[in-house]
C-alpha cells in the first residue's frame, strides 16, 4: 500500500465511501495483487484466482464502511479474502480434490517414457519452468482449505502469528503450531519426491510431455512464465505495514508473488467506470 499510514488509509476509505472514485481506485490498486496471490495459492489456477479476486474486491468495496482502523487496512482485506476463499466452491479443485498420496503415486508410477513430443515448438526449458510453478502451486491443493491458508499466510506473506491468528480466528499459539506441522508436511513431501526443491527423482523437464498429455500443462497458455513477479521489497513493505514478522518463516522459494493479470485489471476498471459504482457506494 505504498507505505501509507493507517490514518491516511482511513482518510482514503472515508473519501471512497463519500463517492471519491480516485480514492477507491487507490485502495483497490493497493491490495489487488495481494488478494490475487492469496487467491492463486488457495485455488490453484490463474483463471479461478482472477474470478475470486474480483468477488473479493467487490466484497471489500461494499463493506468499506465497516473498516474502523482497528487493524491495518491490509489485515482487514486479508480477513475478508481468507473467509471468502475458505468457503469458495467454484474453483476446479473443489470438484477434483487432491491428496499427497495421489500426487506421490503419480510421481512414482506414471509412464512418462512413451509419450510423444507435444511441445508444439515451445522451448522445453520454458515449459519445464511453467510446470514447476504450476506443480508446486497445485501441490498446495493437497492441504485442506484452512491448512492451505495458514501455510500461505506464514510462508508467502510471512505474517506475524498474532495478526494471522486474528485473520483466521485462532490464537497465535495455535497458528504457530499448525504452521509448523504444515510446513513439515510440505517439506517432507518435497524432500521425498521433488527433484527441483528436494531430493526426489521427479524432474519437471522429464515430465513436460506427460503433463501436456494429461492436460496439466498447455504450451499455448503459459500463465506463470508470462506473469510479472512482484519485487521482494514490495512484499517486505506489505509485511512491515502489518507489523514485524516473528521469525517463524523458512524458505519455500516456489512461493513467488505475481502482478494481477491485465485482463483482471481491465474488468475491475470497467466496473469502476460503470453506473453500478454509485449503487455499491450506497450499500
Amino acid at each position: 500500500m505504498n507505505k501509507k499510514t493507517n490514518e491516511e488509509l482511513q482518510a482514503f476509505v472515508e473519501k471512497a465511501i463519500s463517492g471519491d472514485k480516485n480514492a477507491l481506485e487507490t485502495l483497490i490498486a493497493g491490495v489487488q495483487d495481494l488478494v490475487f496471490n492469496l487467491s492463486l495459492r488457495m485455488l490453484g489456477t490463474f483463471a479461478d484466482a482472477e474470478d475470486a479476486t474480483q468477488d473479493i474486491l467487490l466484497k471489500m468495496i461494499t463493506h468499506l464502511s465497516s473498516f474502523r482502523g482497528d487493524s491495518s487496512f491490509t489485515t482487514w482485506v486479508f480477513r475478508i479474502a481468507a473467509n471468502h476463499l475458505k468457503n469458495y466452491k467454484k474453483h476446479m479443485f473443489a470438484h477434483y480434490p487432491l491428496s499427497f498420496e495421489y500426487y506421490g503415486n503419480d510421481i512414482e508410477n506414471a509412464n512418462i517414457q512413451d509419450v510423444p513430443d507435444l511441445t508444439q515448438n515451445v522451448e522445453k526449458d520454458i515449459l519445464a519452468e511453467e510446470l514447476k510453478m504450476s506443480c508446486t502451486n497445485v501441490m498446495l491443493q493437497c492441504l485442506d482449505m484452512e491448512s492451505r491458508c495458514i501455510f500461505i499466510l506464514g510462508t508467502m506473506f510471512k505474517i506475524d502469528s498474532r495478526i494471522a491468528g486474528d485473520i483466521l480466528d485462532m490464537t497465535p499459539e495455535a497458528y504457530r503450531q499448525r504452521l509448523s506441522r504444515i510446513r513439515r508436511k510440505m517439506a517432507d513431501f518435497l524432500g521425498e519426491y521433488c527433484g527441483e526443491y528436494g531430493g526426489g527423482r521427479c524432474k519437471c523437464k522429464d515430465r513436460v510431455n506427460y503433463a501436456i498429455q494429461s492436460r496439466r500443462l498447455n504450451p499455448l497458455q503459459l500463465d506463470y512464465t508470462k506473469a510479472s513477479e512482484i519485487p521482494i521489497q514490495t512484499m517486505i513493505d506489505v509485511k512491515n505495514a502489518m507489523e514485524d514478522i516473528d521469525d517463524l518463516s523458512q524458505d519455500f522459494s516456489f512461493c513467488k508473488t505475481y502482478q494481477s493479470p491485465e485482463r483482471m485489471k481491465h474488468l475491475i476498471q470497467e466496473f469502476l467506470d460503470s453506473t453500478q459504482l454509485s449503487i455499491v457506494q450506497k450499500s
